[in-house]
This record gives structure tokens, sequence and C-alpha cells, in this order.
């Protein structure tokens, strides 16, 4: 048994580090479904089949629990599967399983509240507006922009935070094929500058809402003044995962060490960027 990370590609590489980190003793899949990565510029219908895909893949070589490491999935896969797949797949496979996102632990991150803040809120906060409102940019692919669920859902429990989302079409692939840096430097100082222009000033906290960027978060950093806090989406989810667990002692996560990385795409040696970001050379297995 074990715990699955599910990414579209190399972008869940940024979780599945952290929560091995926080997790050493645990066995770990991961899953990229390169053949068909990027998923920012798919349909929804074709992003639920793909990840529902890739987590019975997942489930199959022993995961009891998938985190979707992947925020396009995490925004339009996630509810439908918990709630019309899991279930019947459980039962199927014979003991506990579920799927988890990324987003719910990013908000509580960039909120500073829990998720269930906003079912316990009566009403909005009247009187309490400030004269100063914060301003949260969000850099992520153009599905999980459509989706607004940043603006949504940290609007649901703050309103005194304003939500600017930037899509970044193609940095993801960028950085998937291991672009060189100063390609990707460009690209984001694009992004950073067109969001500063369309807000009229620089954001006060940025979330980067794709886990490819974290490979290039020092990029981001850079391109923004210094202040501007950058959430950790990584440490997020681990600390989200930490007390998921604690809750829910039912699921069998291993305890050999295993690390197993699969790939829907070619398998071998990944690029020199995700070497670098790793500390090491990685190489996929054929899923």
């Amino acid at each position: 048994m074990a715990i699955g990370v599910f990414d579209s590609g190399v972008g869940g590489l940024t979780v599945h580090r952290e929560l091995v980190s926080r997790f050493p003793e645990r066995d770990f899949i991961y899953l990229g479904d390169q053949a068909h990565a990027p998923y920012g510029g798919r349909d929804g219908e074709d992003i639920v089949n793909l990840t529902r895909a890739g987590c019975e893949t997942l489930f199959r070589a022993g995961a009891s629990v998938v985190v979707l490491a992947c925020n396009t999935a995490s925004a339009i896969a996630l509810r439908r599967l918990q709630q019309t797949w899991i279930p019947a797949f459980s039962k199927e496979m014979g003991r506990p399983l579920n799927v988890l996102g990324i987003i719910v632990p990013t908000i509580e991150a960039a909120t500073g509240l829990p998720w269930s803040f906003e079912a316990e809120r009566e009403g909005r906060l009247e009187g309490h507006k400030k004269e100063s409102i914060d301003i949260t940019g969000v850099f992520c692919t153009a599905a999980t922009a459509m989706s607004r669920v940043y603006e949504i859902e940290i609007d649901k429990r703050r309103e005194d935070l304003a939500v600017f989302t930037e899509a970044c079409p193609g940095l993801a692939g960028l950085i998937e094929l291991g672009a060189p840096e100063d390609e990707l430097r460009v690209v984001v100082r694009d992004h950073v500058d067109a969001l500063r222009r369309r807000i009229g000033r620089h954001p006060d906290k940025a979330i980067l809402g794709c886990t490819h960027y974290e490979i290039v978060a020092d990029l981001f950093a850079g391109a923004l003044p210094d202040g501007v806090q950058v959430i950790s989406q990584p440490k997020a989810v681990a600390d989200a995962l930490e007390r998921y667990f604690d809750r829910h002692p039912e699921y069998d996560l291993g305890n050999s060490q295993r690390r197993d990385f699969l790939t829907t795409g070619q398998p071998g040696p990944q690029s020199d960027l995700i070497a670098q970001f790793w500390g090491a050379p990685l190489s996929f297995s054929a899923a």
C-alpha cells in the first residue's frame, strides 16, 4: 500500500518531494500523465476522464490515497471523482480509497482560515471592510483560471482579500519540456508584469496555482518585488495531509519507503531542469 501522487506531468514532483520529506517512512507511487500533458488547455470532460484513469492506475498499483498534485485536475475533476466514482470503485477494490486535492489546503494557507469556516459563517462580515484591501495574485493555467475557484472560495472566507488571476498559457508546457532558464525567465516576467498592469500595482501575496510553476519558483520570486509573500503550495498540502491522516487511520500507507515513478509517456530520464530541481537525475518507468 502507498500514497499516490498524480499530475499531468512533472509539476506534481514539487508536492511529492515535500510529502516524502514529511512522511519519509511511507511508500509513494508517482504518476505523471505525460502522454496528455499539459491539462490546462483541455476541456472539462477530458480532464475528468484523464484524471480518473490516472487515479485508477495508482489505486491498482497499490495506492490507498491519491493526491491530485495538479491544480487543474483539483479544480475540474476532484468533486466529480469523490462523489460519483470513488464510492463504487472503493467497494470494487475492497478497501478504503480516497482522492484528495491541493486547492483546499492552498486556500486555507492564503486565508489563514479552515475550509469549514465558510459553512459556519452567517452572512457577510458587515461593517468590517478594511480601508486597505490586501491583494492576492494567482498564476495558473487557463482551465484553473476559467474555473474561478480561487476567487470564489477565497471571497467566501475573507472579504478583506481581493483575488486577481493571471492565466499563463504555455508555461506549464515549457517547464514540462525542460525549456532553458532564460526563456522561462522572460515568460514569467511577462506574466508578472501583465498582472501588475491589470491590478495597478504588485500583489501583496502570490499563489503559484500550477505545481509546474513551483519548479521555477525562484523565477517568480525574482520577478516579484521584495516583500511579496509567495505561498508554498507543497508545504500547505503536506500540512493538510498530516492532519488528514491523523483523523483517518483506516488507510494503509505502507512503511517500506517504496519510491516508484511512473509515466504514461516516454519512460526514461527527465529533463535537466527536473534533475536540477530534484537534486539528482530522475527517471520514470512506463505506467
